[in-house]
């Protein structure tokens, strides 16, 4: 496993990213990006740390070490201490870089046990699982096709999605778009594949396909959304952005021109069957709502912190209507981490002697979390009301000597002094107000999907797994204790037909 210096040098290889109309030479030393680099360097350091090491890494049976989420999980204990790992690399970020490096162990810790579903490319997902568990490279991923004209259908789009243009002895050649790689600057390889439809018609299937590519690879190119850690460094010092300035994990669209994909990093070509259903019947949908609910519930132990520390410091925290908001927060807080409990504890037997985490409840994460986040975040906008915009423009305040008194005075809390008190209120505010804190709330709704899709497909869960069946048996027998002339089991008595009629 790589270190933290390792995986920032590991960085310049010559990858292609744009920002701002400029090629960025560097991304390890761009101001851009540079300290988010420097977070996820932290993670890859924290698996070599004495104290942290035995909660993250396991050795595997091949003899190697390697993060436990990395590595198949074969009981429900398997999967409790994958969970712990997941929690300690994101209390890191305080829960706010939710593509670490462990997000993809979610599709390749399973490649071994489910290697026959990749049908012609067995011996690929093999050797990817093992490279993944040994190297715990930093895949980002992209399976969502370009918001161009969604009125059309799939084949009159076809330039722009993601494709294969050639076959060769060695391999395919691939152009096209995907959305959105996030953190895609900062890692190693892009995973692609498809959410959705993937025949583009008239037995078109050069749109079916899974596969992984370098992120320095010839052709490949990274499209950034403007980046909130270079506007927080332009601020001067970090007590103005504390969080946006080290945890951005700047999205990218991700533009593959012409670009050379050797067979054996390639896992289904032209299979819309493989490719359509890889989501749910490989386990990857068990397994990335599990790293998910949990890196939720990690964020959601800050946000009641942070709630819980600015109602002590102005003072409103004994008010009864402000314990009823903290309240719910802190109920929010504690059914994600039981929902991530029950997903360990109560697992779903997968391929191969492996074990999943419970489809039912990370399916309720991926429902819940899309309307959970924005009514914390509102809990906050109206608890802390004026307070998030009453606040001086940044550090500088603090050290001119002639406003400092003013501050000083007019911007103290309860039993806290005015720099304590800003200090916090500017991390509140980074959290939710500015433009880190507006695109985690987009991220926390999108994060599984359609909005719409994830609900529906609580219906389609329950179908597939019997559980509506079981519902409904269950309204079955209650109707069924009763007919028109009475009570048809023996538990309870019929009433009198003389009193009836009176």
């Amino acid at each position: 496993m790589m270190n933290g210096k390792e995986y920032i040098e590991s960085l310049r290889d010559g990858r292609t990213v744009y920002l701002n109309g400029e090629k960025i030479d560097d991304v390890t030393t761009h101001p851009a990006y540079r300290n988010s680099v420097r977070s996820v360097a932290r993670l890859y350091d924290a698996l070599h740390d004495p104290e942290k090491a035995p909660i993250l890494t396991t050795k595997t049976e091949k003899g190697y070490t390697t993060h436990k989420f990395f590595t198949e999980a074969k009981s429900a204990q398997d999967l409790l201490e994958a969970r712990d790992a997941i929690a300690e690399w994101a209390r890191l970020s305080y829960g706010f870089m939710g593509r670490s490096p462990d997000y993809k162990a979610s599709f390749t810790g399973q490649l071994n046990a489910y290697a026959d579903y990749y049908t012609g490319f067995e011996s690929n997902a093999k050797r990817w699982y093992e490279k993944a568990g040994k190297e715990l490279p930093f895949i980002n991923h992209t399976i969502i096709n370009p918001q161009v004209d969604r009125s059309k259908p799939l084949h009159e789009n076809k330039d722009v999605f993601v494709r294969a243009v050639e076959e060769r002895d060695d391999g395919i050649i691939v152009s096209g778009a995907k959305m959105v790689g996030t953190s895609a600057a900062l890692t190693h390889y892009n995973f692609v594949s498809n959410y959705g439809p993937t025949d583009l018609g008239d037995g078109d299937q050069s749109h079916a396909l899974i596969f992984l590519v370098p992120m320095n690879a010839p052709g490949v190119k990274m499209i950034s959304r403007q980046s909130f850690e270079l506007q927080a460094s332009r601020s001067g010092s970090p007590f103005n952005y504390p969080l946006s300035s080290r945890f951005d994990e700047n999205d990218a669209v991700i533009v593959l021109d012409n670009v050379f994909i050797p067979w054996e990093n390639v896992l289904t070509y032209k299979n819309v069957d493989v490719t359509n259903k890889f989501f749910v019947e490989t386990g990857f949908i068990n397994r990335f709502t599990f790293q998910g609910c949990t890196r939720f519930a990690v964020k959601l132990d800050f946000m009641a912190g942070l709630l819980l520390k600015a109602t002590e410091q102005a003072g409103t925290n004994k008010f009864r209507g402000v314990q009823v908001n903290v309240g719910e927060v802190l109920a929010w807080r504690n059914t994600f981490w039981s929902l991530s409990t029950a997903m360990a504890t109560d697992p779903t037997p997968g391929w191969n002697g492996t074990v999943m985490p419970n489809l039912k409840y990370g399916a309720a994460y991926r429902a819940l979390a899309p309307f959970v986040w924005p009514k914390v975040k509102n809990i906050f906008e109206q608890v802390l009301a004026g307070g998030l915009i009453q606040l001086p423009s940044g550090a500088e305040d603090f050290l001119n000597p002639e406003l400092r008194p003013y501050i000083d005075k007019y911007y103290r809390g309860s039993g806290v002094d005015a720099l304590e008190r800003v200090k916090l209120y500017k991390m509140i505010w980074d959290s939710i107000g500015t433009e880190f804190g507006a695109r985690h709330e987009l991220y926390e709704i999108n994060y599984g999907g359609n909005t719409e899709n994830v609900r529906a497909e609580m219906v389609n869960i329950a179908n597939a797994t019997g559980e509506s069946d079981k519902y409904k048996s269950f309204v079955d027998q209650a109707l069924s204790e009763y007919d028109l002339e009475g009570w048809t089991v023996d538990n309870w008595v019929n009433p009198e037909k003389e009193l009836v009629k009176q």
